[in-house]
């Protein structure tokens, strides 16, 4: 029988389909009626639901806790923070009545004597419907800090659009927290950001660059805006978390005071931070390849998946019963299934399931069952080995934690291969040309920062937040003037 042929568009051939291609065909998502959104298939919402598993683990562990607050903000609450809602005024859904009524040519629309006195915007982030409430729970020193974490649907009505990376509607969470003091509030800010960076490395085998964004890529109304960046394999970066030090612009914008230890009144240091469900993107951009979805096996759906093999009845009962006994073992342990379908051909089931990135495969035929072992296939490749079945779950344990690691391992390599330091402004153009991170000594100038924008279609994604005092006695690469910082450059999603 012929192995079935990919249908995944190449990635050296259109890097832009080829990742729509991944999505499609490891049924992680599909396209809703409403533009610009989408709607996530099983498997794709099982990958975010490890993903928030975990994260939501090392919230609590640092002192966080869960609540929800209304999708819907009164228009006004949006205009106290004149920065905050110019960053969001182009991207705001509006709510102006709350029913329906037949219309007179068929169908329905908005009944008219339903028109809301003010009209409500569905939230494209939260800070503002939160710092109206934690005005009413704030009094004292006593009631700091407020460490509260919500899961919860954006709406930023976004005009080009790509599953996961750029929707109209997408998941994540958003942390927001209330504190006494500006060093207590930067603490927590870059706290936040370290948690992202385990769980980037941990979970999704993804390196980042920690950093902090110029004035221009800051987040409307924060004072400064923490980053972790990570490189895409086709050489652009992509912004996977942020922790936003708010100071007090939200407090005085919603008059959010506290008594302190000495009878004064101070407003309150805030900060907010959040990663969403473009994290999905990054991991298939970080990790698949030309067959389809590879995916790091602590956020795999399914971690093992079992393929019986027999040509007769009879092999086909002692198989079942041979891949039971291995599901049994494995399953207190991983995430496994048996594919014990009869309608598809074994090759055809190897393809479907590494489309669909799972990362270990246990083959069991007739000779298999004799020798009480499994036949084990990694997703990332290799020569097949054998397994015995008393030892299958070590045997397991060890091959996850090696596919875990090699894809970290790649991605370090693939980033730190790209990570160039051009002399000047016509090297640093071929240089992001060719892809990957740039970084310069750099002089913080927005007019000269946009100038490079346009020109190349490079940001600053960050300043590093290690290495900085290499900065020190160097010229800015582009002006010419005395650096003030080291800049990291690159094409962004």
């Amino acid at each position: 029988m012929a192995e079935p042929q990919t249908t995944v568009t190449p990635r050296a051939t259109d890097y832009s389909q080829w990742y729509l291609d991944v999505i499609a065909q490891a049924e992680l998502a599909d396209y809703s009626p409403v533009k610009g959104c989408m709607v996530f298939r099983p498997h794709g919402f099982a990958i975010w639901d490890h993903m928030r598993t975990d994260l939501d683990r090392r919230f609590k562990e640092t002192g966080h806790v869960n609540a929800y607050f209304p999708m819907l903000i009164p228009v006004s609450f949006l205009s106290k923070e004149a920065e905050h809602v110019e960053g969001f005024a182009k991207e705001c859904a509006v709510v102006t009545h709350h029913r329906l009524r037949m219309a007179a040519g068929g169908g329905v629309e908005p009944d008219p004597a339903s028109k809301l006195e003010e009209p409500l915007v569905i939230r494209p982030t939260s800070e503002t419907i939160i710092w109206h409430m934690y005005g009413q729970w704030i009094q004292s020193w006593r009631d700091l800090p407020i460490l509260i974490n919500q899961w919860a649907n954006i709406v930023r009505w976004e005009m080009k659009t790509r599953p996961f990376l750029r929707t109209a509607e997408f998941l994540w969470q958003e942390g927001h927290t209330a504190h006494a003091t500006s060093a207590e509030a930067v603490e927590e800010t870059t706290r936040m950001l370290d948690v992202y960076e385990a769980f980037a490395r941990d979970m999704l085998a993804m390196p980042v660059v920690k950093g902090v964004k110029s004035a221009s890529e800051r987040f409307a109304g924060a004072v400064d805006t923490y980053c972790i960046e990570a490189l895409m394999q086709n050489g652009w970066a992509l912004q996977a978390g942020t922790s936003h030090f708010l100071g007090q612009n939200f407090a005085k914008a919603f008059d959010v005071t506290f008594q302190t230890t000495a009878g004064d009144r101070e407003h309150v240091w805030a900060t907010s931070w959040g990663v969403s469900t473009r994290m999905i993107g990054a991991v298939i951009m970080t990790h698949s390849d030309d067959t389809g979805l590879v995916l790091p096996p602590a956020v795999a759906p399914i971690q093992v998946v079992v393929t019986p093999i027999w040509k007769t009845d009879a092999e086909k009962d002692v198989v079942l019963a041979h891949a039971e006994k291995v599901r049994a073992a494995l399953y207190p342990h991983f995430r496994v299934k048996v594919d014990a379908r009869d309608t598809m051909k074994p090759g055809a089931k190897y393809f479907e399931w590494e489309r669909k990135g799972v990362p270990l495969r246990l083959e069991i035929g007739p000779r298999d069952v004799a020798g009480d072992s499994v036949f084990a296939a990694l997703r990332t490749g290799g020569k097949k080995f054998g397994i015995p079945a008393g030892d299958v779950v070590v045997g397991v344990t060890e091959a996850l934690a090696a596919i875990q690691r090699s894809l970290y391992e790649a991605a370090v390599a693939r980033r730190d291969a790209t990570m160039r330091t051009p002399s000047d402004y016509t090297a640093f153009k071929a240089d992001i040309e060719r892809g990957g991170f740039v970084s310069v000594p750099w002089t913080d100038d927005a007019a000269n920062e946009a100038t490079i924008k346009e020109e190349t279609k490079a940001t600053i994604r960050c300043y590093p937040l290690t290495g900085q005092d290499d900065a020190q006695g160097k010229l800015c690469f582009y002006s010419g003037r005395p650096a003030t910082h080291i800049a990291l450059f690159a094409r962004a999603f």
